[in-house]
């Protein structure tokens, strides 16, 4: 196994998880009781907490809506198609070697 193809491996369902967990939290954000400390809605806000946190900074609530989760949904499924896609980098490279 090469290189390009371990990264392959491990960046494709790393990815696809992370563009799940940003679903499924846009979806926890329509039930504002659920407590996001509590299992099992924990397993959703822990992972993905650190990057809105982050992107919070940078862009406000609209109209009191965050719409970070939706732009890390955009970043990570962008991410993706240009690593992994059907013309991507690291699909290209593995096809070369």
């Amino acid at each position: 196994m090469t290189g390009v193809n371990l990264i392959t491996w491990i960046l494709n369902p790393l990815l696809g998880l992370m563009i799940f967990l940003f679903i499924f939290r846009i979806i926890l954000t329509w039930y504002p009781q659920v407590d996001l400390n509590r299992f099992p809605t924990n397993l959703v806000a822990w992972p993905t907490e650190p990057f809105l946190a982050l992107l919070r900074k940078l862009v406000p609530p609209i109209g009191g809506v965050d719409i970070t989760p939706i732009i890390w949904v955009g970043i990570f499924s962008l991410l993706r198609e240009i690593l992994l896609g059907q013309q991507g980098l690291l699909t290209m490279m593995s096809r070369v070697s």
